[in-house]
This record gives C-alpha cells, structure tokens and sequence, in this order.
C-alpha cells in the first residue's frame, strides 16, 4: 500500500512546490512509483512539470463530480492537476459532512498503485491542508534557511498534533528539509541550527543548496532530472528522496514492531 507525504508550510515562497516535484522525480529515479496531488488553488505544481488540465480537476473530484484522474509526467511518475477554481472550495465544502476525510476518499482507488503519493499543500491552514493531513502517512516541513522562514515552525508542529489527536491517529512528521541554503552564509548555517534544536534527528541531513537550475526548471516545465541531471540540485534532491524512503521504511519496521 502506497504512502502519502504531505508537504506543508503556512509560509510561501520555501520551496515546497519544487521539493514537492523533484522529490517526486527522485522516487521515480530510484524506481518508486509516484503520484504528485496539486492541492494548491495557485495550481504552480500543475504549470511548473507542464501537465495539461484533465476534464476532471483535484477541484472537480473533491465536489463529488469524478473520480482523480492521474496523468503520466514520466515513467513512474503521475499527476493530478489543480486549478484556480479550487480556491473556492473551501466556501463550498464548509457544510459538507465529513468534510476533512474527502480527500481520503478519493485516494481509496489509487493507493495500491503507487509507492508513494506526494502532495503539494496549499499555504495555509485551512480546510484544504486538513484535508491533505487527514490523508497522510507522513509530513515533510520544507524550510527555507532564512530567520523569517522559522517564524510559524510552532504553529505548524501545534496543527499536526491536533490533526494526529483528532482526525488521523497514524500521522507522523518524516522530516524537516532546508532548503535555498548557500554553506558560505552564517545565517543559513546558523538557521539550520536552530532547527536541529527545536526538531532534532527529524531533520534531513541533507540540505538542498541554492542553485539557479532549480529555479530555472519550472520555467522549462520541468523537474531538475530531466532539465539538469548533473546539476547541485539533482544530486541534493536525489540523496533527500533516498533519505525519505529509507526513513519512511525505518518508521514502517518501527510501527511494525511496536503492533
């Protein structure tokens, strides 16, 4: 049965879309059969791997009107597509019944066909995020190495424990992940310091540096593997997406242990 990873921050601007595909794109690499969810109502995910619109939307499935429909990116790797009219779903599902369990849903069909399902959060904390944890196995929090980006880390950490007691008891956070970090700043080095200290071993050894190829692959439509395959970026995304299954896997053994 595939795992779901939520990638989340309230904060824009983190990189947590390009993590979100080129963490995708490494599993693929590696042989992990992958589906991305654009769950953003900005649909960024959508425009930057370059996927068509499908007549039925993440925003059209989760108004009951179909069923998720993936589209292939590359081998192994597929994704559903968002568009600007999800923003209006919140307002529309307020008075649905069980509405923080209609993207669990929707995943029922298509969890035995894939390795892993990754989803690209909204930036924010609404009904669209709740609905993306209430799914989730896992969350990995992308973290820019700047001292604004830690602003808000309590808040993040406060919701996911909430939704773990309330609405999904097998939630876990994966991991911390930095990234835009440049090793020759003492903010940068200082910033991922302080999040050791605050997240301890959940933090991700590996850092993904501030690259210009990761900033110039959505514009290509592109993940860095296909843009740039012996690029910065495509080494640290490939050794994160090892780090991820791997931790993932010890999590597994551990819960297994444990039942």
């Amino acid at each position: 049965m595939g795992k779901v990873i939520s990638l989340l921050n309230h904060k824009g601007g983190v990189g947590k879309t390009t993590s979100t595909i080129n963490i995708g794109a490494g599993m693929a690499q590696l042989g992990k059969r992958v589906l991305l969810l654009d769950l953003d109502p900005q649909a960024n995910l959508t425009l930057a791997i370059g996927a068509q619109r499908t007549p039925i939307t993440v925003y059209e499935a989760m108004r009951g009107e179909g069923e998720l429909q993936p589209q292939p990116v590359k081998e192994n790797l597929d994704v559903v597509v968002s568009t600007l009219d999800l923003s209006g779903a919140e307002m529309e599902l307020i008075n649905e019944a069980g509405r923080e369990f209609i993207l669990q849903e929707l995943f029922a069909p298509l969890i035995e066909d894939y390795d892993f399902i990754l989803i690209d959060c909204p930036p924010s904390l609404g009904l669209l995020t709740l609905n993306a944890l209430s799914a989730s196995d896992f969350v990995i929090i992308p973290l820019q190495a700047e001292f604004l980006a830690m602003q808000g880390l309590a808040r993040i950490k406060q919701v996911i424990q909430k939704v773990k007691f309330r609405l999904n008891k097998k939630l876990q956070i994966a991991g911390v992940m930095a990234t835009m970090f440049d090793g020759r700043k003492v903010l940068n080095r200082d910033v991922v310091q302080t999040i050791a200290k605050y997240f301890g071993p959940l933090v991700f050894e590996t850092r993904i540096r501030d690259t210009v190829a990761l900033a110039e692959a959505p514009a290509q439509r592109q993940d860095i593997f296909s843009y740039s395959p012996n690029s910065a970026g495509a080494e640290d995304y490939l050794n994160l997406s090892r780090e991820i299954i791997q931790r993932v896997e010890q999590f597994e053994k551990q819960m297994a242990a444990q039942s």
